[in-house]
């Protein structure tokens, strides 16, 4: 039995946990040592620079997100392959996408310097604010290709049966992303920009594991020739287009949050939502890390046409979710004032602020792990429509609504109440469209 991989034992708790554990733990660390920049920002120098972090995320997002597409979409395909006994042909996709990304990232970086000084000049930004946006993005977009790996090997590292060296990665990552921020900031004085590098080297660990772990043969995905598919390249996208939608619309909604909270409360209220979102973020990394732990198997058993273990596996899973929600919710509105205390003193406005938006945006917890797992699942099951569908109307459509209604009735309070709103919007769509397929895919 212990020769099995685990896409061949039975679908139980205990092998599933071995399965998504490390990954759950790998995407909260990820959340962590992302949060780590915002800490030595905001005590070594200052909640402006905090703010500047913000502003630059959606340009970040943009990015990142057609990797992100790709590399979801793109593990769906190949481990649909994989379960339906094509590896030769899944090796070669695999090759084929990470040469798309690589080709991406050096796109994406060109376009950044070119575009993001008068992005941040248009924003009426302080002189200050805006000079550390460029300072942050401009050592940032250095990493693009490294960072662009990492978000793939990440995912084929959890594909391959290798989780645990993905989580040993990201730690050795967080630890030298923290040690270097230390460094960079508080002895060499070297601000906001030594936050970004260090970021960025933190980041460039998994591509390089990476690329001397699928350049071995041993591995059940390796590098060999590639042969160019451009439908493999279409079922990818079209596969991932939820994952690009949350990380397009993730880097929209941040811009909303950031100018009403500017229209409303100036630039204290953009630390606030910056302090906000690494809690959120933060508990939100769990319910991700389960639904990348058990996108594979989803996917294999799916190419299998193994109804059985499908349907244990989802069952299993949403039951690990309810309890993982409870859990963040209660941890959340206990611990918002230490939480909130690490990135801004009691005496600093921004701390109010964060307070009571954390007590109203903890609520959200009760519906985000649902929400992911509905849309992460549909991709695993290669409906990446209706995934898109989920990602787009829970990012986009309800916080749309949500941002413009809310602040207009509620003020501050109604702009913090807006992401509970919008998530349990999208539950409710979640539930519809989990009944409507639940005869198709058999689950």
């Amino acid at each position: 039995m212990e020769n099995q991989n685990v896409y061949e034992k039975p679908v139980t708790l205990k092998n599933i946990l071995k399965f998504a554990v490390p990954t759950i733990a790998m995407t909260v660390f990820m959340s962590f040592y992302t949060m780590v920049d915002g800490l030595f920002v905001s005590n070594l120098i200052g909640t402006d620079a905090l703010s500047a972090i913000n502003l630059t995320a959606p340009l970040i997002s943009l990015v990142t997100a057609i990797s992100t597409m790709l590399a979801t979409g793109g593990s769906a395909v190949i481990m649909k392959k994989m379960g339906q006994h094509k590896p030769e042909e899944a090796k070669e996709d695999f090759t084929f996408l990470i040469l798309v990304n690589i080709v991406v990232g050096i796109v994406m970086c060109g376009l950044g310097y070119l575009l993001m000084e008068d992005i941040f000049a248009g924003m009426g930004l302080t002189a200050a604010v805006s000079g550390y946006c460029v300072e942050y993005l401009s050592r940032y977009l250095l990493f693009t290709v490294p960072i662009l790996l990492m978000n793939n090997f990440t995912l084929y590292m959890i594909a391959s049966e290798k989780a645990a060296l993905s989580l040993i990665c990201s730690v050795a990552g967080g630890v030298l992303n923290m040690a270097l921020d230390y460094v960079f900031i508080a002895v060499l004085g070297m601000g906001i920009s030594g936050a970004a590098i260090a970021t960025g080297l933190g980041y460039s660990v998994t591509a390089i594991v990476g690329l001397f772990v699928f350049s071995r043969k041993s591995s059940l995905l390796h590098f060999k020739k590639p042969v160019v598919r451009f439908k493999v390249l279409v079922n990818a996208a079209a596969n991932g287009c939820s994952e690009m939608a949350t990380a397009l619309v993730t880097g929209i909604v941040t811009m909303m949050f950031n100018w009403t909270m500017l229209r409303y409360a100036g630039e204290n209220g953009v630390a606030a939502v910056t302090i906000i979102m690494y809690v959120l973020m933060f508990a939100s990394s769990l319910y991700t890390g389960y639904s990348y732990g058990v996108a594979p198997m989803l996917s294999f058993y799916y190419g299998e046409q193994n109804h059985q273990k499908l349907k244990k596996l989802v069952a299993v899973s949403l039951k690990v979710i309810g309890i993982i929600s409870l859990a963040t919710v209660t941890m959340s509105l206990l611990f918002t004032q230490p939480l909130v205390s690490v990135f801004a003193r009691p005496d600093n406005p921004v701390y109010d602020l964060a307070v009571r938006g954390n007590q109203i945006c903890s609520m959200a917890l009760f519906f985000v792990g649902f929400n992911i797992f509905a849309s992460g699942m549909f991709t695993a099951l290669s409906n990446g429509i209706v995934s898109a569908v989920l990602a787009f109307s829970r990012s986009f459509v309800f916080m749309l609504i949500t941002m413009l209604v809310l602040p207009a009735v509620l003020g501050v309070n109604g702009i913090w109440l807006a992401t509970p709103a919008a998530e349990l919007m999208a539950l409710a769509l979640s539930i519809v469209l989990f009944t409507k397929y639940r005869k198709r895919y058999q689950y």
